[in-house]
């Protein structure tokens, strides 16, 4: 039988029996815990611990499973819905989205020559501005200046036609002064008028796309890296480095595209204008403008910019129409396998199917949008098979 202690315990009374775990006798995990959460501060995507641990999970029951299940399917309905709802909106953001990814380079660029990141951003913003300020100074005036010149010589042209004898006989035989009448109603003047209300409605609706375009593509260079940064911490940790790595060289490739894009843009408008000049095409900043626009747009850009520029050389006179054709020819071919080949090898390197199937799929859900950033999506979409889903398939 024990002594001075309790029955069979063979400890005397006063002693502890969890005495080497007392606070005071030395550190308990609990204070250790308590030490480490005071040394680490919580970074900006870390819970702060204020509002409690996180629980168990909760025991997967059949109702639960099913119950969750239906939540799901209502949240994929209605995030469908949204998506369908904002599509215009979305597009908007895209745009700037890939705006931003193609301008961050110049930021960087500044940064690293010693600006403040938000006076780098202004720097670029106030570029762009200019840009497009110029291209509009360069578009607006000629069609101002045609549309006036068609006004003015509208009495004559319809005189003309009065005076010929085949237009003449055409009206009498087919009847058209008595079905120019019969049209002349107030649903069709009330429809002309409603046309002409559209038509300013879209411009001011195009007006307020882009100024929407250029706010957050402001917006998302001058957040750019805690963006960036706020998408990587949504990944497991585990695998955020990895993502990290990915995600940045399909952000590198993406600026590194569209900055060749530009250049190749450039470029062509600038031998536009070069060719304009020499051979007396009217408006040669307007038409280079259209040029390097159109040339943005893969695939088919350069040939649209070659019909406009072609069209305008016929009707200032047929030699000068032709050799439109054959500079636009010549020069095609120069871009193609010379001066395109150049600047983007370094920048992607897209399977030329995959980049015409790209621009396909894009131009049939995004339109011009759709084109022009179809490439850049090839390329993210290539160097994530290539890095993740053919390893992982190998490793099988």
């Amino acid at each position: 039988m024990a002594q001075d202690g309790r029955p069979g315990d063979g400890r005397p009374e006063d002693e502890d029996p969890l005495g080497a775990l007392r606070p005071e006798d030395g550190p308990t995990p609990e204070s250790g815990r308590r030490t480490v959460e005071q040394a680490t501060e919580p970074t900006e995507f870390e819970p702060s611990g204020r509002f409690g641990v996180p629980g168990k999970p909760l025991r997967r029951s059949a109702f639960l499973v099913g119950f969750t299940g239906a939540l799901g399917v209502l949240l994929a309905y209605a995030v469908f819905l949204g998506i369908r709802n904002a599509a215009g909106i979305l597009v908007l953001v895209v745009i700037a989205l890939f705006l931003a990814v193609g301008l961050h380079p110049a930021v960087v660029r500044l940064r690293r020559w010693g600006l403040p990141h938000g006076l780098a951003v202004a720097v670029v913003t106030l570029t762009v501005l200019l840009l497009i300020i110029g291209g509009l100074l360069a578009l607006v005036p000629p069609v101002v200046t045609q549309s006036g010149q068609f006004i003015t010589h509208l009495p004559g042209y319809v005189e003309e036609l009065r005076r010929n004898p085949t237009v003449n006989d055409l009206i009498e035989r087919y009847d058209v002064m008595e079905r120019v009448r019969a049209a002349a109603n107030a649903d069709t003047i009330s429809r002309a008028l409603g046309g002409v209300l559209g038509g300013a409605q879209l411009i001011f609706g195009t007006i307020l796309r882009v100024l929407t375009v250029l706010v957050l593509t402001i917006y998302f260079l001058a957040y750019f890296d805690r963006l960036r940064d706020l998408g990587y911490a949504l990944v497991p940790r585990t695998r955020r480095e990895r993502v990290r790595l990915i995600g940045d060289e399909i952000l590198t490739r993406v600026g590194a595209y569209m900055v060749g894009a530009l250049a190749i843009a450039v470029l062509a408008g600038a031998s536009s204008f070069v060719f304009a000049l020499a051979v007396g095409l009217p408006y040669p900043f307007a038409l280079a403008v259209v040029v390097a626009v159109t040339d943005l747009i893969p695939q088919i850009g350069a040939t649209l910019g070659a019909v406009v520029v072609s069209l305008v050389g016929f009707a200032t006179d047929l030699p000068v129409g032709v050799a439109c054709l054959v500079f636009f020819l010549v020069y095609q071919q120069v871009e193609n396998y010379l001066i395109y080949p150049k600047i983007m090898r370094r920048a992607v390197s897209v399977n030329e199917v995959a980049a015409l199937l790209g621009a396909l799929l894009g131009v049939s859900l995004l339109g011009v949008v759709g084109a022009l950033i179809a490439i850049p999506m090839v390329a993210a979409l290539q160097l994530i098979l290539r890095e993740v889903v053919l390893p992982r398939q190998d490793s099988r």
